[in-house]
């Protein structure tokens, strides 16, 4: 109520729009249909009397205006919980039928057009939930190597699947293709061995459709035998017939066995694609699948050659119908076709089969997990003016508007969604019935709907009533008045105009009269008909077709246009109501909103890191963390180790293709090299690139490399500081070698210098030693002869 009364003040305030008194409401109904704030007073002596739409306004404005409360007609929307058993902890109880994992299970609702409604919807995956599971392979002639691997498959799969369920059973069926040509060989000599002249394996079974060999059973040696007892055969053209196959696993409940109380694991293994509807034609079938069983006595498909083979959209429906998840466990050349199929078919999980399908029991565990970890929504029998808005709170406690699913859940978690259900019109029918439920479950809601679309007055109606000068119905405070009658009080007659009157039917002074769309008469307009649509409003200025298109369709079909504006279905947003609030499409693997990288628009993802691409912008080689979430995968999926390792996701996150190799080439420019330290104190290296196909490859070296321990701060101080003290004294010891070998050079030189002296004075022929001669004289006379004539 609080909500309606917010509404009323918003409708009654901004720019003087009231979208309840300049509607077109001439009655009770009409006015309740056109916002859910609206009400109608039914008060003889309300109004001017001059318009019927002054009767249809806000509550707040029809009290002011003197209208009892009790006379007026304000239904509002209700919900009533009948059926809400509380949410069970284990699978394995006394009586499975007990085990509830969705809570409530029946609510009814009454609504009121544009009034919602919400409810909570909790689920649990339970543990120790009984589990059947259905092999279905293909045994074309190029699954020889395949089936040589299972044979001992049963016993190996059942010691697994005990460790996550303590009731398991196991079935067996097998499939090739239809009995005629095209499709296989027809000719008399291949009619008892299709291999007939084939030199590689020249013996095999006659083709066949599908046989079911070996119904549920808890006996999983019987799977070992009946799998041992199998040939393969083969056919004409590539595809094969497995989903003719499909359908009779699904819908054979009696033959197959499937319980009620179990989750029902269908695995479709083969290396092909899949024959689709209308290429029975091909061999003359037009009659299209009926999806009912056809099983003989025998236990195989009698119809074979009969019916078309199934759509994808009965497939859906009768695995939907039966609870049924399918796995395709498919060769690496076609993963990325039947991922595409998932996405048609819900329910339904794509996994990379081995060429011989030697790690079959590893997938088959993975796809469990998988789909264990995940809760989706899914809604049937929803009427056509019925609108339903989701928005999910998953482990981590923050509301997802628009998502419908969540991930990452491990067994016992418990989930809820808010449901948001509002009526966009009034059915001719009273009541409706839709379901939701969680893809795969047993559990259900049940929807009980009703409308409030009627008014209480109206059950008082008086017709030919003196207040309509008996000439019309008087209820709810108006009259309805005879074919040729107008007026408040039926009080005139069509045709009758006059120039006094036509101020009554402009809207505004210099206004067209009636807008230009009508006539009028009685002081009231008349409007004209129109081929597009209706025209309505009190002075015909509004209709229900000049409101905006998408690609040509008015308010893009998810609305309704009122007076030139797209009140659009619960879901959609938008002036044409072409954006849809959906956003589980934007959802990655990891649970996150577009990988992080973008932000949901309209249902789709817009990348805003630069390189990122694909539908929820999880491919982005060149992006910083790139390194980082494929390290991951590589952890999980290569060494068991990781923080994807405990919590069984790395199956369901990790579906790149991984390839190793003892050494890193370079022959993908667009390949990012990556690296980084494991606990080991190991340097693992791969590359990550993304191919044409879709798949990203992931190149991982087969050996890390080793490293020692990381250095103390230390010791790599001691170390620069020894290297600097050693350099220095090396320097220093080069400088002293230099200056040594150098001095002694030079001296080298100067006693050269000095042995070519002392040689050349020894060999001259004209050097002669001096000679010195002392004579002692006491005679002075000889003294002085002796200084006068010199001595020689």
């Amino acid at each position: 109520m609080w909500r309606a009364g917010l509404c009323a003040l918003l409708l009654s305030s901004v720019s003087g729009l009231n979208v309840c008194s300049s509607g077109s409401s001439t009655s009770c109904e009409e006015c309740l249909l056109i916002h859910p704030s609206c009400s109608w007073c039914s008060q003889q002596d309300f109004g001017s009397g001059r318009t019927l739409t002054s009767r249809c306004d806000v509550k707040e404005n029809l009290l002011r205006r003197g209208c009892d409360v009790d006379m007026m007609e304000s239904p509002s929307s209700k919900l009533s919980i009948l059926g809400n058993r509380p949410l069970s902890s284990k699978g394995s109880e006394s009586s499975m039928s007990d085990v509830v994992q969705m809570m409530p299970q029946r609510i009814a609702v009454s609504l009121r057009p544009g009034d919602p409604q919400w409810f909570e919807l909790q689920v649990r995956q339970v543990e120790d939930y009984p589990v059947d599971l259905y092999y279905l392979m293909d045994l074309s002639l190029s699954m020889k190597d395949d089936l040589d691997t299972i044979r001992n498959l049963g016993t190996k799969l059942a010691q697994e699947m005990g460790q996550l369920t303590s009731n398991f059973r196991l079935g067996f069926g097998s499939f090739v293709d239809k009995n005629m040509s095209p499709f296989s060989y027809t000719a008399p000599k291949y009619q008892e061995n299709p291999c007939s002249g084939y030199k590689p394996f020249p013996n095999c079974v006659p083709t066949f459709g599908f046989r079911n060999i070996l119904s549920l059973t808890e006996r999983v040696d019987r799977f070992n035998e009946e799998v041992q007892k199998q040939m393969v055969s083969r056919n004409r053209d590539a595809p094969e017939g497995g989903f003719d196959a499909i359908l009779q696993a699904a819908v054979c409940k009696e033959d197959v066995g499937w319980r009620k109380e179990a989750y029902h694991l269908l695995v479709f293994a083969t290396d092909d694609v899949p024959h689709l509807a209308l290429d029975g034609r091909l061999g003359g079938l037009v009659t299209p699948h009926d999806g009912q069983c056809h099983l003989d006595e025998k236990g195989e498909y009698s119809a074979s050659t009969r019916m078309d083979y199934p759509s994808l959209a009965l497939l859906g429906e009768k695995l939907a119908e039966n609870n049924i998840f399918l796995i395709f466990a498919v060769t690496k050349r076609l993963y990325v076709i039947y991922k595409n199929l998932t996405v048609l078919i819900p329910g339904t999980t794509v996994e990379i089969l081995d060429q011989d399908s030697k790690n079959v029991i590893q997938l088959i565990v993975a796809a469990y997990n998988n789909i264990r970890s995940k809760v989706e929504l899914s809604v049937s029998d929803l009427p056509d003016d019925v609108g339903l808005s989701f928005t999910a709170t998953c482990q981590d406690g923050k509301p997802l508007p628009g998502l419908r699913k969540c991930g990452d859940m491990k067994i016992g978690d418990t989930v809820s969604f808010n449901v948001s259900v509002e009526a966009r019109g009034c059915p001719g029918d009273a009541d409706h019935t839709f379901t939701i439920k969680p893809v795969g479950f047993r559990d259900r809601l049940e929807v009980f709907v009703d409308y409030r679309c009627d008014c209480g007055c109206s059950r008082t109606a008086q017709v030919n009533s003196s207040v309509c000068s008996s000439i019309g119905t008087y209820h709810c405070g108006t009259c309805a008045c005879e074919p040729g009658y107008l007026g408040a009080r039926c009080e005139c007659q069509e045709g009758d105009a006059s120039g006094s009157s036509l101020s009554a039917c402009r809207q505004a002074e210099g206004r067209q009269v009636c807008s230009g769309r009508g006539e009028c008469s009685c002081n009231q307009c008349l409007c004209y008909e129109s081929e597009f649509g209706k025209i309505y409003g009190s002075f015909c200025e509004c209709d229900d077709f000049s409101c905006p298109r998408h690609k040509g369709v008015l308010c893009s079909g998810h609305g309704e246009c009122h007076c030139g504006e797209c009140k659009c279905h619960a879901g959609f947003i938008g002036d044409n109501c072409n954006c849809s609030t959906e956003t589980s499409s934007c959802l990655s693997d990891d649970g996150q909103m577009c990988s992080g990288r973008g932000s949901c628009v309209c249902g789709r993802c817009v990348c805003s890191e630069p390189g990122a691409f694909g539908d929820t912008c999880d491919k982005c080689p060149t992006c910083p963390d790139a390194c980082a979430t494929k390290r991951e995968c590589v952890e999980c999926r290569l060494f068991d180790s990781g923080r994807l390792a405990d919590n069984q996701t790395c199956q369901r996150r990790c579906k790149d293709e991984i390839i190793t190799v003892k050494t890193l080439g370079n022959n993908d420019p667009g390949a990012v090299l990556c690296l980084y330290k494991t606990e080991d104190d190991c340097v693992m290296k791969f590359s990550y690139s993304e191919h044409d196909s879709g798949l990203s490859v992931l190149t991982v070296l087969e050996e890390p490399g080793h490293v020692g321990g990381g250095p103390e701060a230390l010791t790599v101080l001691l170390a620069v500081v020894g290297s600097i003290l050693l350099v220095g004294l090396l320097l220093l010891a080069i400088w002293k070698l230099i200056i040594t070998v150098h001095d002694r050079r030079e001296f080298a030189r100067f006693q050269n210098a000095r042995s070519r002296a002392r040689y050349e004075m020894a060999s001259n022929p004209l050097y002669k030693h001096p000679v010195s001669t002392h004579f002692v004289e006491t005679d002075f006379d000889v003294l002085g002869k002796s200084f006068n004539g010199g001595v020689h």
